[in-house]
């Protein structure tokens, strides 16, 4: 058994939860949820980034005090992540005294073991307060934001404590050259050293006239008390988040997903405060790519949006989690739009998997009074079967989300065609006994396969799959073994409502 200590980025409180996020929480709990069937011991954080510019200024348009828009939006994240079955084990707040505390803590480290990575200096320039980073040329075009194009961006006059990033250019390009895994996909691990190469400046550590936020450890040498930098904030909570008495966290972690807008954030300035801190590097950084709505990135201020409770209502939370993880490749872009989801849903889900299942638990009753038989010699899916659950093992793994779902569908189309083929039905007619046991022996040990390999994407279907074959307890403790060696001999089996009921035609 290993141990799994994995984050996902922690959100800006200053909104509702929407497909983005979605994406980004469900894929990792895929992973937790992998893991746990690997047999590993997950820890599994996320949380809110609740301090910053953004979300104070969000607050006083509301004309509200910013905690209670953090309390708020909190609780909107927490009811989403509970109707997507999110399996987190700490949900963290930036605003908690345990991370305030720690976070000054972790910046004082840095003053006592390298004393000179924090200064003072004078500095001025535009400030995006959506990315809460200041912009640099080839950041900004036609005056804006390349990643927030409605803002406008703000010239920021200010004497600040800086950090001096410049000194941990080298180590952090031997890092990442000399440690393929540390961050991936490839396509992000190329785009950071590109950037390192280009040469790196000092970043701001804190910020003056602003009050939302930690307060600075130290004052600035004419006395000024200033905030932290939110970024020196909100990087530190997967550090943090060890210090609460009830985490079983341990640092480092080994997974850190997080979206590739904030890649730099947690490539180069994270491991480099860790680095001058003294303190161990997380193992790996998973950057995954944008979900668009109809070929557009999502927008609250360009108006481009889906209501995600609306897209998680339509065929029911599972159904949605295993389309954003089927069609949505989790090593770049790609693109939801209600007519594929659909598609996918009817195609994979009602004519697929629900199909299979109603059609094998209804010969189980008719032939064998819901008891699956033994199998015999005669016609199988072993083969396949195993076939299915190697190619799930390497993609997941692999950290491929899509390519496990495609294994895992591989199984449901030979099961489906399987049946076709034998025609149960015409076995039982002719009185060919040890051929139809084989079948639905086959075809049992299909289902229960399924049932654990969709059980990361589909947590709640294939639950009620797995007790519809006669299994106790949960699926996720069944493990990669009983998927590979599936033991179903007389069961009991039952058939349960419609896993996923066609959709309406109008």
């Amino acid at each position: 058994m290993g141990r799994v200590y994995l984050t996902t980025a922690i959100d800006y409180a200053n909104g509702d939860p929407h497909l983005g996020h979605a994406f980004e929480k469900v894929g990792a709990d895929a992973i937790a949820r992998y893991r746990r069937l690997q047999g590993d011991e997950v820890w599994f954080l996320l949380g809110m980034d609740e301090h910053g510019q953004k979300v104070a200024q969000t607050a006083a348009d509301e004309g509200i005090a910013p905690e209670a828009l953090a309390e708020r939006v909190a609780g909107a994240f927490r009811t989403m992540w509970a109707r997507l079955g999110i399996s987190y084990d700490q949900f963290i707040r930036t605003t908690s005294e345990t991370h305030r505390t720690a976070v000054r803590e972790l910046i004082e480290r840095i003053f006592e073991r390298n004393p000179d990575d924090f200064y003072e200096r004078a500095y001025e320039g535009y400030y995006c307060v959506g990315c809460e980073a200041f912009k640099q040329g080839a950041e900004i075009v036609d005056g804006k934001c390349v990643l927030h194009p409605t803002r406008t961006l703000e010239w920021v006059r200010e004497r600040n404590w800086f950090f001096r990033l410049s000194r941990y250019q080298e180590s952090l390009i031997d890092l990442i050259e000399g440690n393929a895994e540390f961050l991936q996909p490839e396509s992000r691990r190329n785009e950071i050293l590109a950037f390192l190469r280009q040469g790196l400046e000092d970043i701001s550590a804190s910020r003056s006239r602003f009050s939302w936020g930690v307060p600075f450890p130290r004052p600035t040498s004419d006395g000024e008390q200033q905030t932290t930098y939110v970024w020196f904030d909100a990087l530190p909570n997967y550090w943090t988040a060890t210090r609460f008495a009830e985490s079983r966290a341990e640092w480092p972690a080994q997974l850190h997903v997080i979206g590739k807008d904030i890649t730099r954030f947690h490539t180069v300035i994270w491991p480099a405060m860790l680095m001058a801190a003294g303190l161990p590097l997380p193992e790996r950084v998973w950057a995954h790519g944008f979900v668009y709505f109809k070929g557009e990135r999502f927008s609250k201020s360009a108006g481009t949006r889906l209501d995600l409770s609306d897209a998680v209502g339509r065929f029911g939370p599972d159904a949605f989690r295993y389309f954003l993880l089927r069609e949505i490749p989790w090593d770049a872009d790609g693109s939801f739009t209600w007519e594929r989801f659909e598609e996918r849903y009817t195609s994979d889900l009602a004519d697929g998997l629900g199909n299979l299942a109603s059609r094998a638990l209804a010969m189980l009753a008719k032939y064998r009074e819901g008891v699956v038989p033994a199998a015999g010699e005669g016609p199988s899916l072993d083969a396949a079967g195993r076939g299915a659950v190697a190619a799930y093992v390497e993609a997941m793994d692999a950290f491929d989300l899509r390519g496990g779902a495609d294994a895992a569908w591989t199984l449901v189309s030979a099961a489906n065609l399987f049946v076709q083929q034998t025609a149960p039905w015409a076995l039982a007619k002719a009185g060919r006994e040890p051929e139809l046991d084989s079948v639905l022996a086959s075809v049992a040990a299909a289902l229960c396969r399924l049932a654990i390999l969709t059980s990361p994407f589909m947590p709640t279907k294939a639950q009620e799959l797995w007790e519809a074959l006669g299994q106790a307890g949960r699926v996720e403790s069944a493990g990669i073994r009983t998927a590979l060696d599936p033991a179903l001999a007389g069961a009991r089996t039952r058939k349960p409502e419609n896993l996923f009921p066609r959709p309406a035609t109008t």
